[in-house]
């Protein structure tokens, strides 16, 4: 007879056996036609699984966030079963999900067309008709791989090989398709509906060169048709937004692959937003008591087996390079050079916390199929910081970095987060006592902040707690930018000590801490969120002077070098072309204000203003403008009444 608790503390209780859809019926009737699967003892499980012991379950619905994932990893079953069914030489190998969707790879003779994304897009919504039943089916280890290699599916028989002796596996059915797969899925193909196929890639198998190259066809799938178009539409924005596209129209950066994938060029105007943020986050550090370092490049090897990223990091660092019987390392992490100037003399408690920070460049071997735009790179510049403490020093530490990171991710725009507290996982570094004084510190900071987080358990990194902060733009996306995280790793490989108040050694806590990630990806968010219109304090160029005629250029000229001469990013365009031209083309650059002059505006020492927008506002003086200027670049907003 299970006692089934749910999860606002009732019980059901039942003669014999039940199936999880036969649970969620004596709830409601509602409940059951929105559930698609169950979490039984914290392990989510098919709707179909027989509940015959005591247990805790909550029923999985399709607009919760553990609905959407079978949702997704169902439809990438259907997308298989489509290709299959349309293409039987197709053979398949896996299909996970991933964010905002799924995708699967398929051992194909040639690549897929638009037009064949089309038809399999057609057949999944055929299948969906159909309400086909999934089934699970359990079998051993022999029976399976006999079964896969009658159907002539290698990659499914290579999957199995590598799955331990006597384990037994699941096969999902749906009609005549079968697949190898741990689940859970929806009770049949009904459920699904709301999905469109995106693209094609190629993928090699296990995401290894030496092995063939597979067809991966990428798509998204939702609860309900609504979240879906809506998911389509922010697509579309995120198109117009595209950092790369804009990158490029206004002369912002560039790769250039003839230097190498992944290798950011800084353009003139690009440097000239970059420097902007830069000098901002150098100023907001001094003023928040952090000393400044610089750094350099490589180290020898031997630096990175200390600090274990030879170890557990070595897939990402780049081959040493030999020098007179030396082997130096490209630095992947900056926290090791740090350290070493931290051990350049014996600190005091005293003398702690010792907060320091760099705009470190630092080098990553990425997959080049990986690299993205600003987004994935090899070479980047972290804004990167380290603060060394006491124990009893934590929590106000923490405190103080969630109010710079505040300061300055609000300073941008970017109020809006979603933050994680990632506690222990299984496997770390530490004892219990540490562990728990330091996630409660992060914990007690978070609250006193006024901050909502959620809890990753077990997410943390092996050697301390962390919070991670995901900023959202102006189409609702989230981006990974601010981390902080505790180490008691570091400090003990590399024999770190103050001396304490009683005299003893003692080992500092370690904050590695980033605010932007990197400057180079928070650029490219940046880009996108604000569509390449810059707020005036960040623009490349804050303002151009347009003559309506060559007989004006010089007074437009006099009227640019003031404004630059008030600290103004001023230009002038002189060339022989139609005033309207003129307009269109920087309002197409994104300048925030042009400053049109014809006669009238001469013999007056005034300017005609107008706004990136179109919008006129109407005819100024040049101290007015300057002064309106320089308040916004000064206050770094965006818009100010202007001063008459």
């Amino acid at each position: 007879m299970p006692d089934i608790q749910l999860p606002d503390g009732s019980h059901r209780q039942f003669a014999e056996p039940v199936t999880g859809l036969t649970l969620a019926r004596t709830i409601g009737s509602g409940l059951a036609r929105a559930a698609i699967a169950m979490r039984v003892n914290g392990i989510l499980k098919d709707l179909s699984a027989v509940l015959d012991q005591d247990a805790e379950v909550a029923i999985v619905t399709r607009d919760s966030a553990d609905g959407l994932e079978v949702i997704r990893h169902s439809t990438a079953h259907l997308l298989a079963q489509a290709v299959q069914s349309l293409y039987p030489e197709a053979q398949v190998t896996i299909g996970p999900v991933i964010d905002n969707g799924f995708y699967y790879d398929f051992a194909f003779p040639r690549g897929f067309t638009p037009e064949d994304l089309e038809a399999i897009e057609g057949r999944m919504h055929a299948l969906v008709k159909e309400n086909l039943p999934v089934q699970r089916e359990m079998l051993s280890r022999e029976d399976a791989m006999a079964l896969f290699e009658k159907m002539g599916e290698d990659y499914k028989v290579e999957i199995i090989r590598a799955i331990p002796q006597g384990e037994p596996l699941s096969l999902y059915r749906q009609g005549d398709f079968v697949d190898l797969c741990r689940g859970p899925h929806v009770p049949s193909t009904g459920v699904l509906g709301a999905f469109k196929l995106q693209r094609v890639a190629g993928a090699y198998w296990r995401g290894d060169s030496r092995n063939p190259m597979l067809q991966r066809i990428y798509g998204t799938a939702w609860a309900q048709q609504k979240d879906l178009d809506a998911y389509l539409r922010q697509l579309a924005e995120a198109e117009k937004r595209d950092h790369r596209r804009i990158g490029t129209e206004l002369e912002l950066f560039s790769i250039q692959e003839d230097a190498g994938g992944g290798l950011v060029f800084w353009h003139p105007m690009g440097s000239r937003v970059r420097r902007v943020i830069e000098d901002f986050w150098r100023g907001a550090h001094v003023e928040a008591g952090y000393d400044l370092l610089y750094t350099p490049h490589i180290a020898h090897e031997q630096l990175w087996y200390t600090s274990g990223h030879k170890d557990f990091y070595s897939e990402s660092m780049f081959d040493p390079m030999q020098d007179e019987g030396q082997a130096y390392q490209l630095k992947p992490m900056n926290c090791p050079f740090h350290i070493l100037i931290y051990k350049d003399k014996l600190h005091s408690y005293r003398d702690l916390p010792i907060r320091w920070a760099e705009l470190g460049t630092v080098y990553r071997h990425e997959m080049s199929g990986a690299l993205h735009g600003l987004m994935r790179v090899r070479g980047f510049t972290q804004d990167d910081a380290h603060v060394f403490c006491r124990p009893d020093q934590i929590e106000a530490e923490i405190g103080a970095v969630l109010v710079l990171v505040r300061k300055i991710l609000g300073t941008f725009g970017f109020d809006q987060y979603e933050i994680n507290l990632s506690t222990r996982p299984g496997h770390s570094v530490g004892s219990d006592e540490i562990w728990d004084a330091a996630t409660q510190a992060l914990r007690n900071a978070l609250e006193r902040a006024g901050l909502e987080y959620q809890v990753d358990a077990g997410g943390g990194a092996f050697y301390g707690p962390k919070i991670d902060l995901k900023i959202q733009d102006a189409i609702g996306r989230k981006w990974q930018c601010s981390t902080v995280q505790l180490d008691f790793n570091l400090p003990e490989r590399f024999a770190m000590e103050y001396v304490a108040e009683d005299g003893t050694r003692k080992v500092p806590i370690m904050v590695h801490r980033a605010i932007f990630g990197s400057i180079e990806r928070f650029f490219g968010v940046l880009i996108e969120h604000y569509e390449g219109k810059f707020p005036v304090w960040l623009a490349p160029v804050q303002t151009v002077v347009l003559p309506i005629s060559e007989h004006y250029s010089e007074y437009a000229e006099s009227v640019s070098d003031a404004l630059v001469k008030r600290g103004i990013r001023a230009e002038t365009d002189l060339r022989n072309e139609k005033i309207g031209y003129k307009i269109r083309a920087h309002t197409l650059r994104r300048v925030p204000y042009l400053l049109v002059v014809g006669e009238r505006e001469k013999e007056a020492g005034t300017v005609a203003v107008r706004d990136r927008n179109g919008q006129d506002l109407g005819t100024l003086t040049i101290d007015a403008v300057g002064a309106t200027l320089r308040k916004m670049d000064e206050a770094r907003v965006n818009t100010l009444e202007w001063q008459g």
